[in-house]
């Protein structure tokens, strides 16, 4: 099962060609079971430049399974330790919100299928299992 981040999603709708875009067309294509986070449906959805871009894009991402957080405080706790053991070595990531994608991912014992180097560095530091 994989978890596709707002990296891929909005690379895909914006017709952009890279290697993340070509593994969600084969996703698609082969209908390998795929999902999203909250946190994806919010950065999807705020990219939305028009009334009815937004609208479409709600009922598509709506029609998505979405994988939350399901350790309320120990699942936040997961996440800030993964940014704390980045800080650690010496690493960083610009959002702590990918921190909590990435957690997502391993609650769910999800791939993480993304375009953006900051799962990349967490993958280094915790069990995040990149697609």
């Amino acid at each position: 099962m994989i978890l596709v981040d707002s990296s891929v999603l909005i690379d895909f709708l914006e017709g952009r060609e890279n290697v993340p875009v070509d593994r969600l067309v084969e996703v698609l294509d082969r209908d390998i079971p795929f999902g999203v986070s909250p946190l994806t449906i919010l950065e999807v959805l705020q990219g939305a430049a028009t009334e009815k871009d937004f609208a479409t894009l709600r009922e598509y991402l709506g029609s998505q399974r979405i994988y939350s957080l399901a350790g309320g405080f120990d699942s936040y706790a997961a996440a800030a330790k993964i940014f704390f053991d980045l800080w650690k070595k010496g690493m960083s990531v610009r959002s702590s919100m990918d921190c909590l994608i990435a957690q997502t991912a391993i609650e769910h014992d999800l791939f993480l299928l993304h375009n953006d180097s900051d799962f990349d560095r967490i993958a280094k530091v915790s069990s995040l299992k990149i697609y």
